[in-house]
């Protein structure tokens, strides 16, 4: 007991110990400590990779509040400014973008923008996508006429031509030369999802992003889950007003109906989509992860049973 109390006094104590300095007294409260960020260090934050690795790219803010994208050599430190972010201003705006994400194409003619994020599951996964080209520096919204916030995992095709992303539950491509954009799916609903996933495949299979790209930019392989019959589980929100808010979110439990799962690859020009028959009931099984082999005309799919004590291996 008299251990307890004397790391009570000394905790208490910490509160008000000032430290004699040169320049005067300077106190160090628990909250000064604990409760602020006056003595955190300056972190390097998301960087990515540039030019095979000879430099890396990173978001700095200015003094005047924009964010510019920088970029370091590897191996001098040496900084350059490779985007001011006064160039990321829309036509309707007097602000540049905030950027949560960038992507640079592999010929480094046009930047990817990830802006405006909103929440899904556990990520900030769907939300605006810009492009800018940089040879003309001219800054295009993709989506067309879609609501704000509702496009996910914009991917630029390998040759560059097309941008393609998911938007209610749909896949589309937006050509970067003349805007036109082509829907590939047209079933995606409530149930039927094309390109991502529900929360059973994002919490157990940490999976997101339900689509790639060929190697040869022609086709685009994907997942679609049918959450049909899926049984809902209510969460109840207690925080954001003052009455609570009943929250309906798809959730089988032990022994009920899961999402089937199939995989299909769709051509860009005709949009005909061939599906994969992967043996087993699509209910009781998962397709774990896809991805295309080293041609265009081959995919690898693994598919776990949903015990998850098997796993077996496709190509098709």
């Amino acid at each position: 007991m008299k251990k307890i109390n004397l790391l009570i006094l000394f905790i208490i104590s910490l509160s008000s110990i000032s430290f004699s300095q040169e320049n005067g007294n300077i106190e160090f409260s628990l909250e000064t400590i604990f409760g602020s960020r006056e003595f955190t260090q300056p972190r390097i934050g998301s960087i990515n990779w540039f030019n095979g690795g000879k430099s890396y790219t990173k978001l700095e803010r200015s003094e005047t509040g924009e964010e510019n994208i920088v970029k370091y050599d590897t191996k001098t430190g040496e900084r350059e400014i490779l985007i001011d972010g006064n160039s990321l201003i829309p036509g309707d705006s007097d602000k540049p973008l905030r950027i949560s994400s960038y992507e640079f194409s592999s010929d480094l003619k046009l930047l990817l923008i990830f802006t405006n994020t909103k929440r899904v599951w556990r990520a900030n996964t769907r939300g605006d996508y810009w492009i800018l080209n940089l040879e003309t520096n001219k800054l295009k919204k993709l989506g067309g006429d879609a609501k704000p916030s509702t496009l996910m995992f914009a991917t630029l095709s390998p040759d560059n031509k097309y941008v393609g992303y998911v938007r209610e539950n749909n896949i589309y491509v937006e050509s970067v030369l003349d805007d036109e954009i082509i829907q590939l799916t047209n079933d995606g609903s409530e149930t039927i999802i094309n390109g991502t996933f529900d929360w059973v495949y994002e919490e157990e299979l940490n999976l997101r992003n339900g689509f790639r790209w060929s190697p040869d930019g022609t086709r685009i392989a994907f997942w679609q889950l049918d959450a049909e019959g899926i049984g809902v589980f209510n969460m109840i929100n207690n925080t954001d007003s003052i009455y609570s808010q009943i929250i309906p979110v798809q959730y089988p439990k032990v022994g009920t109906t899961n999402s089937a799962c199939k995989v299909g690859v769709v051509e860009i020009e005709s949009k005909e989509i061939i599906w994969f028959k992967v043996p087993g009931d699509p209910r009781n099984n998962y397709i774990a992860r896809m991805d295309w082999a080293e041609s265009s005309d081959e995919v690898i799919i693994q598919q776990l049973n949903r015990l998850q004590n098997e796993n077996r291996v496709y190509l098709g």
